[in-house]
C-alpha cells in the first residue's frame, strides 16, 4: 500500500483535473444568467435552472442539427471499422508489393493538420458535386467522406496490432476443417478483433461528432444540413454571449457521446488490453 499512494494520488488528480471542465460546464448550463456573469464566480448553484437548457432545445432546427449528426457520426463510425478491419487483415495477413509504402502513407497523413486540408478539400468536393450527384457541397455525403478519410489512418493502424495478435493456428485449423477465407474472416477474425472495433468507434464517433471546421465550410447554404456544433452559434452575439445556452448545448451534445461510451465500454476495456492469447 505504501507504494501505491503515489501512483494513486496522481491518477486521482488527472481524474479531477480532466473532469473538472465537465462539471464547469454542467454547473454553468444550471446556474442562472446572473451566477454565470458575477465577478466572483462559485463552484455551486443554490438557485439551479433549467432555463437555459429549454432555450438550448427551443433554437430553431435544433432536432434536424442533432439529427444530422447523429447520422454522420454512425455513418463513419460503421464504415471506418468495415474498411479498417478489412485493410488491417490485409496488411497484416497478406504480402504483397508496396504493403510498407501504404503503411507509411497512413502515418503521413495523420502528420497533416486538419487546417492545412480544409481548403482543398473544399475545392474538391466542389468539383466532385459536379458530376457526382449527392457528393458535394452542402451535403452530408460530403461530411461523411472526409471524416471517414481522417479516422481511417488510425483505425487501420491500431486494428493492426489486434490482428496480429490472433494466432495463425487458428487460421489453419479453420482451413483444415474446410472453412473458405470469408467464413474466418467474419467468423473468427472479426469476433477476436472486435474489442479494437470497439475502441476505434469510439475515437470516430467522437471526431465526428464534434466536427465544426469541416461543417461549417462544407455546409454553406443548406441550413437543414448543418450539424450540431453549428447550433452553439446561435449563442454567439455580437454584443453579448448567451454563456448559459452555451454550455446547456454542450452538454446536450456531450450526452450521446456518453451513451455510445457505455454501450460499448466492456469491448472498450478488454480493447485497450489489446491481447489475444494463444
Amino acid at each position: 500500500m505504501r507504494h501505491r499512494w503515489l501512483p494513486n494520488t496522481v491518477a486521482v488528480a488527472a481524474a479531477v483535473v480532466t473532469a473538472f471542465p465537465i462539471y464547469w460546464m454542467v454547473l454553468s448550463a444550471l446556474k442562472p444568467t446572473g451566477e454565470i456573469e458575477s465577478a466572483h464566480p462559485r463552484p455551486w448553484t443554490w438557485h439551479p435552472t433549467l432555463e437555459h437548457f429549454r432555450n438550448a432545445l427551443g433554437v430553431s432546427g435544433f432536432g434536424r442539427y442533432f439529427l444530422n449528426s447523429a447520422v454522420v457520426a454512425l455513418c463513419v463510425v460503421v464504415l471506418s471499422a468495415a474498411i479498417a478491419f478489412l485493410a488491417a487483415v490485409a496488411l497484416t495477413k497478406f504480402r504483397f508489393r508496396f504493403r510498407t509504402t501504404i503503411l507509411v502513407i497512413f502515418i503521413v497523413a495523420q502528420m497533416v493538420p486538419v487546417e492545412a486540408l480544409t481548403i482543398p478539400l473544399f475545392f474538391e468536393f466542389r468539383d466532385l458535386g459536379r458530376t457526382v450527384p449527392g457528393i458535394g457541397l452542402n451535403t452530408l455525403a460530403s461530411l461523411v467522406l472526409v471524416q471517414l478519410a481522417f479516422s481511417l489512418p488510425f483505425a487501420i493502424w491500431m486494428l493492426r496490432g489486434f490482428v496480429a495478435a490472433v494466432p495463425d493456428a487458428l487460421e489453419e485449423a479453420a482451413l483444415i476443417d474446410g472453412a473458405s477465407r470469408g467464413t474466418i474472416l467474419w467468423r473468427i477474425l472479426f469476433p477476436l478483433v472486435a474489442p479494437g472495433l470497439a475502441a476505434t468507434s469510439v475515437f470516430s464517433f467522437i471526431t465526428a461528432w464534434n466536427d465544426f471546421i469541416f461543417a461549417k465550410t462544407f455546409i454553406i447554404s443548406a441550413s437543414q444540413n448543418q450539424t450540431l456544433p453549428a447550433a452553439l452559434l446561435v449563442f454567439f452575439k455580437p454584443d453579448e454571449n448567451d454563456w448559459g445556452g452555451i454550455m446547456a448545448a454542450s452538454t446536450l451534445m456531450t450526452l450521446p457521446v456518453l451513451v455510445f461510451f457505455v454501450f460499448v465500454q466492456r469491448r472498450l476495456v478488454s480493447g485497450l488490453g489489446g491481447a489475444v492469447k494463444d
